[in-house]
């Protein structure tokens, strides 16, 4: 506002003026052609002094036009034009138009934005405090990691042997009989998202060869069936609700199989298990069967997946086994009765 009256403070000294000229005793102006109404009202109130009545607003019109000059008159005389001031409201608003553009489309956008560079330049005023204080935290908070840390330590330490032994005996059913898995606990230099420890499994699958990582010496089947012992040792406990297990049978005889078979039907009671297999024996084992099938059509593959049960199983269990005869279907009906006792 104060910026739009110093730029148009020429134009209001002069509507002032022409106000005043008009309110005023100049010629034109109101004052005399006011004048000359009250002589002609007096002299009609002289004959009918009933007629006063409608000139009563007339005295006090006329006191209130005199107060009105007067006033434009005292505030064209506040009026002060100064160049000075006029370009420091302009350079102040060319600022803020500036600010806006950079920092928000209104002032209460630019001033919020104030506000937080101010608290920011606190925080690196305060640093050091600032400093202290995270250092304080990371102190305390390393404390109640190496506390936790300590006490997940003490319970691996302490379930372990239970562990290898459990395992121990699914790997024997597994085939395993002389094996040996153990857990090792390594101390990191420093904590990670798993405790203060790296935890390996340690596997020697023959009598007289050193025990190794797991992930260094079993195979593609073995570390499966080393992975199906782990599983059916920690069956109560693992919160893992699906487990995938991918030609686990692989390289192995049909009792071996069929161990195989039982362990996985057994962990179906606590998880859901998807078991790809070639082996009857496993196959007939699950509660649901699916079979995949792949086709060339117009020179592409497609696979495709389909579930079976009744006499659909038994002629894929008959497949499976080496033939479509009579003794085949026998042989895998006897495999699903198996698997009802």
């Amino acid at each position: 506002a104060r910026h739009r009256i110093s730029a148009n403070g020429s134009r209001l000294v002069e509507l002032c003026g022409q106000i005043t000229g008009l309110l005023g005793e100049d010629e034109g102006g109101i004052m005399p052609i006011l004048r000359d109404l009250g002589r002609h009202i007096h002299e009609l109130e002289k004959i009918d002094p009933a007629a006063a009545q409608m000139f009563e607003g007339f005295k006090s019109a006329q006191i209130e036009l005199s107060e009105m000059e007067s006033s434009v008159a005292d505030y064209s005389a506040e009026l002060e034009i100064d160049p000075e001031e006029l370009e420091q409201l302009e350079q102040r608003l060319h600022t803020l138009q500036t600010l806006k553009r950079k920092y928000g489309p209104t002032v209460e956008a630019v001033i919020a934005f104030g506000d937080d560079v101010d608290k920011k330049l606190a925080r690196i005023e305060n640093r050091g405090e600032e400093i202290e204080k995270l250092r304080t935290t990371v102190t305390e908070r390393r404390a109640t990691i190496d506390k936790l840390g300590k006490a997940l330590t003490k319970e691996r330490t302490k379930a372990a042997p239970k562990l290898a032994k459990e395992v121990a005996e699914h790997l024997a059913d597994l085939g395993f009989k002389r094996s040996v898995f153990e857990s090792q606990l390594s101390a990191l230099d420093e904590p990670a998202r798993a405790g203060l420890e790296e935890v390996d499994f340690l596997f020697a699958p023959n009598p007289g060869e050193p025990l190794k990582p797991l992930r260094l010496t079993a195979s593609s089947g073995e570390m499966s069936r080393v992975l199906l012992a782990v599983k059916s040792a920690l069956a109560k406990h693992d919160a893992v609700p699906l487990l995938v297990f991918d030609e686990i049978d692989a390289n192995v005889g049909g009792n071996i199989a069929e161990a195989v078979g039982r362990k996985m039907s057994e962990l179906g009671a606590t998880h859901q298990v998807i078991a790809i297999t070639h082996f009857p024996q496993v196959a007939s084992l699950a509660a649901s069967q699916y079979v995949v099938t792949k086709e060339i059509e117009a020179n592409r593959t497609r696979s495709s997946i389909r579930q079976i049960d009744g006499e659909d199983r038994v002629e894929e269990l008959a497949r499976m086994l080496g033939g479509k005869a009579e003794s085949a279907r026998a042989h895998a009906r006897s495999l699903l009765a198996g698997q009802e006792t």
